[in-house]
């Protein structure tokens, strides 16, 4: 028996896209890497972040792997980039995180998927 004859065409076809949507979810398609980096120089962070390696905070490579595959990364990192909690750092002190220059929930949520993608 051909294939065409065991699978209608609208089948294949909504096969096909179904297949495409789960190879092709996740946060790394989703994020806008040239706007995660936009808000990133704009709100500073930069200045203590980079993406492959340790600065005064963690590479981002490294956030990523730490919340690889658990649920409650992306709401942990908008919290910790929108509330100004501390930021403890190697030398045992604190200091208040600096907020993300972004209201836009949009914007804040393309950044962190955009560093869990990493």
């Amino acid at each position: 028996m051909r294939l065409q004859q065991a699978f209608p065409t609208s089948l294949m076809c909504g096969l096909l896209v179904a297949f495409s949507g789960v190879l092709f979810s996740g946060s790394a398609l989703a994020a806008d890497a040239d706007a995660a980096k936009a808000l990133a120089r704009q709100s500073n962070c930069f200045k203590c972040h980079a993406i492959e390696k340790k600065k005064e905070g963690p590479a981002w490579h490294d956030v990523a792997v730490k919340y690889k595959d658990k649920p409650e990364a992306e709401a942990r990192l908008i919290t910790h980039i929108t509330s100004g909690e501390k930021a403890k750092f190697d030398d045992g002190h604190e200091e208040d995180h600096a907020i993300v220059k972004s209201t836009d929930k949009d914007q804040i949520k393309n950044l962190v998927d955009w560093i869990l993608s990493l």
